[in-house]
């Protein structure tokens, strides 16, 4: 041992470090981590088996869907079979896509799904959208949590996945209202429908409908269904949109209901409400490019023409702007009909008031005559010029009557 070189040394230290590095490395070895994943194939199944129970309005199918012992999601999902009849859905189908954020401890875990759905003999085209469902894994199956929630921001949650609906039919014109569990909601709105489209139909007599109508339970629900950031719709009475966002003229177009803000207005008003979003759908607003302010003066000229109101009930809110801030030096545009703006109601009446001057100097079948044109893509400026009017004489009109009923 003593005769060993000075290389056969460092050869023994070099083997020995070794060996004690491979033994801790031995030593701080955990083995293989189990991570939760989720499961595609079986959220997959479950989704076929859910699309089933919707195509044969099978509320004990869906029902048993859900995770056990969890009587809230089997309710949910026997009101999504019921829904379906009600609505007498058709063309449903759901494609698991992919995760969304982590899996929690217990399985658990939100995935995308693509979802398309369509209303029998009311919507010309099916709706397409991602909707979040939760799925829950139990033992050889995964059962269905619910659907939306708060992680579904810029994602649509239909109203028929959101909870039991009150449907009401009305034959003639064809009409469908559905609100969130209340049918006396269902049948006040159904009546101001019917109304509505009498009043539409006096200035646009060739509009033969469907309208479909939609009730959320809150202003949140409404903007889940809608797939915008809380608080878009806070302060809108309703709007008129696109099921799934789609900007096309063949879109399936409903109106949607803010609950919250149309429990609030008298019954005049809920009408007026009601018969301007109705103008939007006869007139295909929602795919429209017009102006803003004759897009919405426009309805709401159809909706007030047989309404007898002072001025200073109709612009009141203008008015109280124009002494707040003086004359607008032009029409109200996008920013002024932004959903979250304070004088939103202001711009409204503005609006309105414009398109009272056109009705005046054309004639209510010549303004809408021009509506119909610059809808179909003529520039306001010339159709303004073939009826002997300008811009500029519009403007000036528009701001000197303003200016008067401001006193």
């Amino acid at each position: 041992m003593v005769g060993l070189s000075l290389c056969a040394l460092l050869a023994v230290a070099v083997l020995a470090a070794a060996v004690l590095l491979d033994d801790r490395r031995r030593k701080v070895d955990t083995g293989p981590v189990d991570v939760l994943r989720p499961d595609p194939a079986g959220a997959a199944a479950v989704l076929r088996e859910l699309v089933a129970a919707v195509e044969d309005r099978d509320e004990q199918l869906a029902g048993s869907l859900a995770p056990e012992d969890d009587d809230a999601a089997v309710e949910l999902l026997r009101g999504v079979a019921r829904n379906a009849r009600l609505l007498d859905l058709e063309g449903v189908s759901a494609r698991y896509v992919a995760e969304v954020g982590t899996v929690a401890e217990d399985g658990s875990w939100t995935g995308v799904v693509a979802l398309t759905w369509r209303l029998a003999g009311l919507d010309p085209a099916p709706a397409r959208s991602e909707v979040l469902v939760a799925f829950e894994p139990e033992g050889e199956r995964v059962g269905i949590d619910g659907f939306g929630g708060a992680a579904a921001a810029g994602r649509r949650t239909p109203l028929w996945l959101q909870g039991p609906l009150a449907v009401v039919r009305v034959a003639d014109p064809p009409v469908l209202v559905a609100a969130d569990r209340s049918v006396g909601t269902a049948r006040a709105t159904a009546q101001r429908v019917v109304r509505g489209v009498a009043v539409v139909r006096r200035t646009l007599p060739d509009w033969r409908g469907p309208a479909v109508v939609e009730v959320p339970r809150s202003a949140a629900a409404l903007e889940e269904n809608l797939g915008v950031p809380a608080g878009t719709y806070a302060g809108v009475a309703a709007v008129t949109a696109a099921v799934d966002g789609s900007p096309g003229r063949d879109a399936s177009v409903h109106v949607h209901v803010n609950p919250e803000v149309s429990r609030s207005l008298r019954s005049a008003g809920a009408q007026v409400v009601m018969s301007h979003e109705l103008a939007h759908l006869a007139t295909r607003a929602a795919s429209s490019t017009v102006e803003p302010w004759l897009l919405e003066g426009f309805a709401d000229w159809v909706a007030l023409r047989q309404v007898s109101l002072p001025d200073s009930i109709t612009l009141g809110r203008a008015i109280a702007l124009v002494r707040r801030e003086g004359v607008p030096e032009r029409l109200p545009g996008p920013a002024e009909f932004d959903t979250r703006s304070a004088d939103l109601q202001a711009a409204y009446e503005q609006a309105w008031l414009a398109c009272r001057i056109l009705a005046e100097r054309l004639g209510a079948d010549g303004l809408v005559r021009l509506y119909r044109r610059v809808d179909a893509g003529a520039p306001i400026a010339a159709e303004l010029r073939r009826a002997g009017f300008t811009e500029q004489a519009l403007l000036s009109a528009w701001q000197g009557r303003l200016r008067d009923s401001a006193g």
